[in-house]
């Protein structure tokens, strides 16, 4: 006679303050005995971009968590990373107005902290791997096809389109406005001829709003390889751009974006990324956002 198992599970909207909004995820806190084949059984089963898988840890950290898409493993991504540290303040240090983590991920150790005012809590984490950037081989009209615009939306006063990556490869594509944005739309046929098994497959399409610094960015991905049509809130794809800006950018010592996503989804999202160079010239990279815990449940297997 087979042995049932039983796992609680959380969901939560992530990167907003408001129910139904943000990025949908779903948690399990204590993971242990699961193994790989069941996590993704799992997350296939939830079909949300993201659910993760707490363990313990095996290199120093406070937890190591796993993340899945409902189609593969990820090394990385911000808004799993984000609300689990939310999650696990609530549930093991509710009264405590901040937490520190330490997320085993396979990026390495992601540091996340938690800040409380007023029952709102906020947590950052800090990217654990340095930007890389690589050249997009894909010409203007290339790209504009790809994601069903003109060239004339491609915004040339930007910085050039690139594959920019702290974990999580995107090709990064500037556009002129919220109307070419908003007009936007994957050209999948286009897609799997030029991008898929690419280095970076997943598309962020961004508009600098105003154009100053600190200014609101709004932006959208795609991301098919992952299982994930369109993301309504991508915490890897803000570290990545920010790191990008900050190679832009040698002498400033810090800058701030306000990130709006998920608008053309309905599910609208807000997400703080910042860097601020240490002593050393380095930029540290910083995501952030609140989150709201939705459901909660047992999984029998």
């Amino acid at each position: 006679m087979t042995t049932s198992r039983s796992f609680r599970f959380h969901t939560l909207d992530v990167f907003t303050t408001s129910r139904f909004g943000g990025n949908p995820l779903a948690v399990v806190p204590d993971a242990d005995g699961l193994t790989s084949d069941e996590m993704q059984s799992i997350a296939r089963e939830f079909n949300l971009s993201e659910t993760t898988f707490v363990l313990p840890p095996q290199a120093g950290g406070t937890q190591r968590v796993r993340i899945f898409t409902p189609a593969a493993e990820l090394p990385f991504a911000g808004h799993p990373t984000v609300g689990t540290a939310l999650l696990l303040h609530g549930l093991t240090t509710p009264s405590s107005e901040q937490s520190r983590f330490v997320f085993e991920e396979g990026v390495g150790p992601v540091h996340v902290d938690v800040r409380c005012d007023r029952g709102s809590c906020f947590a950052e984490l800090q990217v654990a791997q340095p930007v890389e950037v690589r050249p997009v081989l894909l010409d203007i009209t290339e790209l504009a096809a790809l994601v069903s615009v003109t060239p004339a939306d491609i915004d040339r006063n930007a910085p050039a389109p690139c594959a920019a990556s702290v974990g999580l490869p995107f090709l990064v594509l500037p556009l002129t406005d919220v109307a070419a944005l908003g007009r936007a739309g994957l050209d999948n046929t286009r897609w799997a001829a030029t991008l898929r098994g690419t280095w970076a497959p997943q598309i962020y399409l961004y508009v600098l709003q105003d154009g100053r610094e600190g200014s609101n960015v709004r932006v959208r991905m795609f991301s098919p390889a992952l299982g994930v049509v369109e993301d309504p809130a991508t915490g890897s794809a803000a570290a990545a751009f920010a790191a990008f800006m900050a190679s832009l950018a040698p002498d400033r010592s810090e800058q701030h974006w306000t990130i709006s996503q998920g608008i053309e989804l309905g599910r609208p999202s807000t997400l703080h990324a910042r860097f601020a160079r240490g002593t050393d010239g380095k930029a540290n990279i910083f995501v952030g956002g609140h989150a709201v815990r939705i459901s909660e449940g047992t999984l029998w297997l």
